[in-house]
C-alpha cells in the first residue's frame, strides 16, 4: 500500500480482496507457511494455478502480498501493512458507532428520566 493512495481506495481494495474466500484461504495459507509459491498453493486448494495466480494479483494490488522472485518460481508473502490499516480504519468505525449509540441512549434515558419527574404520583 503506497502512501500516495488515500485511505479509502487503500481500504476498498483491501476489503474488495478479502470479499473472496479462495483469496482469504491463500492469505490463510501463506499466513500459516511464511513464504509459498502459487504451485504449492493451488496444491492445497481446489482451484488451478492460474487461478491462484490470478487471485495473488488481486492480493498483491491491494498491497495484502508481495512476490519475491527467486529463480523461476515467485514466492509470495503476507504484507501485514493493508490489513493492519484496514482494521484500524475499522475499529474507528466502530468506535464513531459506539460513540453515536452511547449519545442516543444518553438522550432516551433522560427523556425518559424527565418524563418520570413529570407524572403525578
Amino acid at each position: 500500500m503506497t502512501e500516495e493512495r488515500p485511505a479509502a481506495e487503500a481500504v476498498g481494495s483491501v476489503l474488495g480482496a478479502l470479499a473472496d474466500p479462495t483469496r482469504r484461504q491463500l492469505l490463510d495459507l501463506l499466513a500459516a507457511q511464511g513464504r509459498a509459491t502459487a504451485t504449492t498453493l493451488a496444491e492445497r486448494l481446489p482451484v488451478s494455478r492460474q487461478a491462484v495466480v490470478k487471485h495473488l494479483a488481486v492480493l498483491d494490488a491491494a498491497g495484502l502480498v508481495s512476490g519475491i522472485r527467486a529463480g523461476r518460481e515467485v514466492r509470495y508473502a503476507v504484507q501485514p501493512a493493508a490489513l493492519d490499516a484496514t482494521a484500524r480504519w475499522m475499529a474507528s468505525l466502530a468506535a464513531d458507532w459506539d460513540r453515536r449509540l452511547a449519545h442516543i441512549k444518553r438522550v432516551a434515558e433522560s427523556a425518559e428520566r424527565e418524563a418520570r419527574e413529570a407524572r403525578p404520583d
